[in-house]
């Protein structure tokens, strides 16, 4: 791949999608087959709360069950060990498909069909151990022998009375939330056609336990039965959201005459395999643009976080709509949005990594422009940002798989009483904007080495006081009287709240952020058992000592 253009132009030559040409095709690794057919799902909200699974006492670990018990009916191969990304091509894999699935033996046999060539889509192996029981694989993220937590895939050829029993032995996390009663998603192609019914939350007799072996793996198992018999379903560890998505919305946006006028849709660089890492630009052209301040956000670094993408949705249909909080916030900053910072990643359906088979929320401080494109190319931007204006939020969207709620790191190494009670403005405002979802007490501030070069990190150093990342938890919401499930629309509300919350920031009158510096400055007190107003600053206290939670980064147990 070649790079041109000075630092963190966005690039010229590239097809934007367009409301009068086709999308451009997703581009693939020529390892990966792709099935011809368009995935694609409506969304929906349920009218009720999908509350948590309920363990009723220790359960039974299912056996150690191994191919010789049963029978390979879906196989791909992955690339082979130590391979590396060489080329892409639109449909990946130029030869004839291969045969993953084991043929039906006739009308009688109720083998499910497996698949999962298709975007965003991971399975690599299942195996039939019973009658209706299978034990499932996934595919590691390509090149790499780790990061298995991500799955969508489809099933077909199922009976709508037994019990169906999956287990996903090779999970790479000690701890998940669906140890605390997360359940799968399962979307029914009979229910979204005849009903208007999208993903929901399936699932009983949940177990996510460790297999005994050495190494470790771990393993989350469920039982389901299907509504409908030749149904076509899929199941999902979280809201699937493509590149295709993302290209379609954009379309859109693009065919919106009255949005397109403060929207600029560019692309600022292409990833390894050619797709494009989009850029949006979004500003009112009225007032001074030299004068505005800017704001940078960016989502989907790691392919697998998908509610980051929801949440991204929220945001842009909340900016680019005609509220007048929305248009207050384009007359007063540049935004500057790129929602799918990983579209390889994305594509073939990773969990962590892109194609060069490393993290690339570690590498925004690497000088590595040809293996993570993307993020070098945003830290650049965000350079070039700070010679011409003030900065005033980055904030990069994530998903957390150990802890339920929406919650932000944020960036404390030391300093003045003050700097360090401002660094936890932002998420206190968002937590008062949001009190049914975000946790302020599960936020944490430490720079730790590890996590020198994540994006809040990085950006911070260059710069930008207010550097975020704001986690998601592939869970949902213990807040409050709330225990269940985010939906789809818990996830976009989180944008609009980003929105409010920044004007709220921003206020010209300060009694807001005063009041919220007085109520951290009382907070952080009792936490160290020090009376509120007493003499004495937090300068001398260590990042360490402030904290309220032990569980960190959601990277710490699978890096």
């Amino acid at each position: 791949v070649q790079y041109h253009g000075s630092l963190a132009e966005p690039q010229a030559g590239f097809v934007l999608p367009s409301a009068r040409r086709p999308l451009p095709a997703p581009r693939w690794p020529i390892e990966c087959e792709v099935i011809k057919e368009t995935i694609e799902h409506i969304e929906w909200v349920p009218p009720e709360p999908e509350p948590f699974c309920q363990h009723t006492g220790p359960e039974l670990v299912p056996g150690t069950l191994s191919e010789e018990q049963g029978t390979v009916v879906y196989h791909l191969s992955p690339a082979p060990p130590g391979s590396c990304f060489t080329r892409a091509r639109v449909g990946g894999s130029p030869g004839p498909l291969s045969s993953p699935a084991a043929p039906l033996e006739g009308p009688q046999d109720t083998t499910l069909l497996f698949e999962s060539r298709f975007e965003s889509g991971n399975l690599q192996k299942a195996v039939k151990v019973g009658p209706y029981e299978y034990v499932l694989t996934l595919r590691p993220d390509l090149y790499t022998a780790k990061h298995t937590q991500w799955f969508y895939f489809r099933v077909q050829n199922m009976l709508p009375g037994p019990l169906y029993r999956f287990t996903i032995a090779n999970l790479a996390k000690s701890k998940s939330l669906y140890g605390e009663g997360m359940r799968p998603l399962l979307y029914s192609q009979h229910d979204a056609q005849s009903r208007g019914i999208g993903w929901r939350r399936v699932g009983d007799d949940i177990s996510y336990y460790c297999d005994g072996k050495e190494p470790a793996a771990f393993c989350l198992s469920w039982s389901f039965r299907f509504p409908h018999v030749g149904d076509t379903c899929f199941f999902a560890h979280s809201y699937p959201y493509t590149y295709s998505d993302l290209q379609r919305y954009l379309q859109a946006l693009a065919g919106d005459p009255t949005r397109s006028q403060y929207c600029t849709v560019q692309v600022l660089c292409r990833s390894l395999a050619g797709n494009a890492v989009y850029l949006l630009t979004i500003a009112s052209p009225a007032g001074k643009v030299a004068a505005k301040r800017a704001v940078v956000l960016s989502a989907r670094t790691h392919p697998g976080e998908s509610g980051g993408s929801w949440a991204m949705k929220g945001f842009l249909d909340f900016l680019l709509g005609d509220d007048p909080d929305a248009q207050l916030l384009r007359r007063l900053f540049i935004f500057k949005v790129l929602p799918m910072l990983n579209p390889d990643g994305v594509v073939v359906g990773n969990s962590r990594c892109s194609l060069a088979g490393r993290d690339p929320n570690r590498a925004y401080g690497m000088e590595l422009c040809g293996s993570f494109p993307g993020v070098w190319h945003l830290r650049a931007l965000v350079e070039r940002l700070l010679v011409e204006r003030e900065v005033v939020l980055y904030c990069d969207f994530h998903g957390h798989s150990r802890k339920n709620n929406v919650f932000m790191y944020g960036c404390d190494s030391g300093g003045s009483t003050r700097m360090r009670l401002c660094q936890r403005i932002f998420p206190l405002m968002l937590s008062k904007n949001a009190p049914d979802k975000f946790s302020f007490p599960s936020c944490k501030f430490k720079v730790q080495k590890s996590k020198a070069g994540t994006g809040r990190v990085v950006m911070w150093r260059l710069g930008v006081s207010n550097s975020y990342t704001m986690e998601m938890a592939f869970g949902g919401s213990t807040m409050g009287s709330r225990s269940s499930h985010f939906t789809v629309e818990d996830l976009k509300l989180m944008g609009y709240h980003l929105c409010d919350t920044l004007l709220d920031f921003c206020d010209p009158n300060p009694t807001k952020f005063e009041q919220c510096l007085s109520e951290v400055d009382t907070l952080l007190r009792q936490r160290l058992g020090r009376e509120p107003g007493s003499a004495g600053g937090l300068s001398d206290i260590s990042p360490s000592e402030l904290e309220s939670s032990t569980s960190g980064s959601d990277s710490s147990v699978s890096d």
